[in-house]
């Protein structure tokens, strides 16, 4: 793959988010893919970058914060830069100011995009006292991850925030750890002894020096007996702590080797910061065989098993910080347990295997972005890629709904007059596939019906049929009318789904779609808002969701009749094996290729739609008829269908 990053901060400023990207440069190169990092300008680069490109562009310094820098790029060079490099996707680094930017241009270019969440902004507007700014920061935040194709989180916590903001699409993807730089063996005692000359034991803090990473809390520590505390990070708060904490040993920043052997010189790892998406340090802690007491919020939480590789103490509470300390420094036998649980936990937390899920996750996003292509209104809850299921064990199958669904100008192969539909394709698929037997089938649906057609004729007759599949595409007529009260339309869909659901049987819940042309743009919101609501519905009821308002495909006018308001023959063949693939039908998208290959009988286009569509509609609504006026469901009772199964019995019969 084509991988464009772009990073909120880099080079030469070292932080969590600078040393993720390089990781994932490394093992992206690593794995045969090419790379482009667009990000800040603020000193040289004379790191390994692992062959990827670097784009670094004019930025300004934070006033409170120097080591932050700000990138105001043009839309236009940043979209000059992502055409030149065609990347298949574009990851975005912790993003915020250049994040969004790069956002809007990977959108322009219709390129599929990933943010990845990892610094909680939120939380530090409101540590650097900024209440004002504080809703206006989580306002941008909700925005660019509701407009980036995905976002992936590092830990529960911030998966729930971001829920709570309303972002969907989330996925958790953690962070590796180098186990080999950060390990025991890098505990060295002519530093410890260098350090602490008294034998006293080791209590250290590694991050920046800053009011949002609570380091002011340290000083609960400064005067536990038998103790000293290092401090390795820098930031605005250095002096100020040097002050407070004057037998506190300060590095400075430290990276490589010096950094792998202080952590390991560690006897407690300490961790006050709130507001950690992740928690990095913590990783490098636990690998290097270090136990951690952390606060209980946030990225911790899923890093630091309380009583067994650490301890996770009250927010807020210091003297219980003090006490956890205190009780890991005073039990030798205890810490040394936990020091190898901790190195225990972080096996398997590679950044070769965190690298590989994260391609995986790239790799969704472009077939997101393809399904995000096909909605002609983007508003409310996203629809998702549908994960592969097992084909149920169906022999009984009734469909319901309206004239999509009984199957109008699909007359391929059919006597005159007769229709033939997607469901009739789908019970034939399910039947040919089924070794168990016999397969039946009805089908209730009825032109011009509506949702309340649903309700009142067509759930109780299938009901009355005991089947164990049924599906439900309702709605369109209703949506096209004056004024829909979709919160109704919704309310009695959900009721005719869970009275199915509760007999047992499975539903194919399909949500409505409309051609793509400038007239269906007038209902188009109507649809979505409706829409947004069946996902929902299949998500809370487990009914089997068929998502055609997301499938491009559905909405070229080559699928549609010539009343441009019913699928020709090629529509209902893309529904029928839409519908297979979302049941689980094994190959059903190989099988709908053949399958379009082998009819080339559909229709020829004719003129006259004015005259031989649209104006009998408009009288017919005027005289308050309908077409489906005194016209019977075409199979109200099952008919069966001949199974894989009974064609190898009859078979081996002969």
């Amino acid at each position: 793959m084509r991988v464009a990053l772009l990073a909120e901060s880099f080079l030469p400023h070292m932080n969590g988010v600078t040393g993720s990207v390089l990781h994932v440069l490394r093992h992206l190169a690593e794995a045969g893919h090419e790379t482009l990092v667009i990000a800040p300008k603020s000193g040289d680069v004379t790191a390994d970058l692992h062959g990827a490109r670097a784009e670094l562009l004019r930025s300004v310094p934070l006033p409170s914060y120097p080591e932050v820098r700000v990138v105001f790029a043009r839309a236009a060079r940043l979209g000059a830069l992502l055409r030149e490099f065609r990347p298949d996707v574009v990851h975005l680094a912790s993003p915020f100011v250049l994040g969004w930017q790069g956002l809007a241009a990977a959108e322009a270019l219709k390129i599929p995009s990933v943010a990845v969440y990892q610094t909680d902004v939120i939380s530090y507007a409101q540590k650097y006292g900024l209440p004002q700014a504080t809703a206006l920061v989580a306002g941008h935040v909700t925005r660019l991850h509701r407009r980036a194709t995905l976002t992936l989180a590092p830990s529960s916590a911030s998966t729930r925030q971001l829920e709570e903001l309303g972002v969907d699409r989330i996925r958790r993807w953690g962070r590796g750890v180098d186990a080999v730089r950060f390990a025991p063996e890098h505990r060295d005692e002519t530093w410890r002894a260098t350090v602490a000359p008294g034998g006293e034991r080791i209590v250290g803090y590694v991050g920046r020096l800053a009011p949002e990473k609570q380091v002011d809390d340290l000083r609960a520590l400064a005067d536990l007996p038998g103790t000293r505390l290092v401090i390795v990070g820098d930031g605005p708060s250095r002096p100020a702590l040097e002050k407070a904490i004057p037998d506190a040993v300060f590095t400075g920043h430290l990276s490589g080797v010096d950094l792998a052997r202080t952590m390991a010189g560690f006897d407690v790892f300490v961790h006050p910061g709130e507001s950690e998406t992740f928690g990095q340090t913590i990783q490098e802690a636990l690998a290097s065989g270090v136990p951690v007491v952390a606060t209980g919020v946030g990225g911790p939480l899923d890093l630091v098993r309380s009583s067994v590789d650490g301890w996770l103490y009250k927010p807020g509470d210091l003297d219980d910080l003090r006490a956890r300390v205190a009780d890991l420094i005073g039990d030798d036998s205890k810490r040394q347990a936990f020091a190898r649980a901790a190195r225990d936990a972080v096996a398997g937390r590679t950044w070769e295997a965190l690298t590989r899920d994260l391609v995986g996750h790239y790799r969704e996003a472009a077939a997101l972005r393809a399904r995000d292509e096909g909605m002609l209104v983007r508003g409310g809850e996203r629809p998702e890629v549908p994960a592969p299921r097992a084909r149920g064990r169906w022999t009984r199958y009734v469909a319901l709904g309206d004239s999509l669904t009984e199957g109008l100008c699909d007359a391929s192969r059919m006597p005159s007059g007769q229709f033939r539909g997607w469901a009739d394709r789908l019970a034939e698929l399910l039947a040919h596939t089924s070794d168990d037997g016999p397969f039946r089938y009805a089908n209730l649906a009825v032109r011009s019906r509506r949702v309340r057609h649903l309700i009142d004729e067509q759930i109780p007759a299938a009901l009355a049929l005991q089947p164990d599949l049924v599906s439900i595409l309702i709605g369109a007529n209703d949506l096209v009318g004056p004024a829909p009260v979709i919160p109704a339309l919704v309310a009695e869909v959900e009721s005719a789904v869970r009275a199915v659901r509760r007999t047992g049987a499975d539903v194919l819940l399909v949500t409505t779609f409309l051609p793509r042309r400038t007239a269906a743009r007038i209902f188009a919101r109507h649809f979505a808002a409706y829409n947004v609501e069946l996902r929902r519905i299949a998500r809370t009821h487990g009914a089997i969701l068929l998502d055609l308002e997301a499938v491009a495909e559905i909405g070229d006018l080559s699928l549609w009749a010539d009343d441009l308001v019913h699928l020709r023959s090629r529509g209902h063949r893309l529904v029928a094996y839409r519908a297979a693939e979302a049941l689980g039908v094994p190959d059903a998208g190989e099988l709908s290729g053949l399958d379009e290959a082998l009819h080339a009988d559909d229709e020829v286009p004719q003129g006259g739609w004015l005259t031989r569509d649209a104006l009998p509609w408009v009288w017919r609504r005027i005289r308050g008829r309908t077409a489906g006026d005194g016209i019977l469901a075409k199979h109200e009772g099952y008919v069966e269908l001949p199974t894989r199964g009974d064609r190898q019995r009859q078979r081996a019969s002969s």
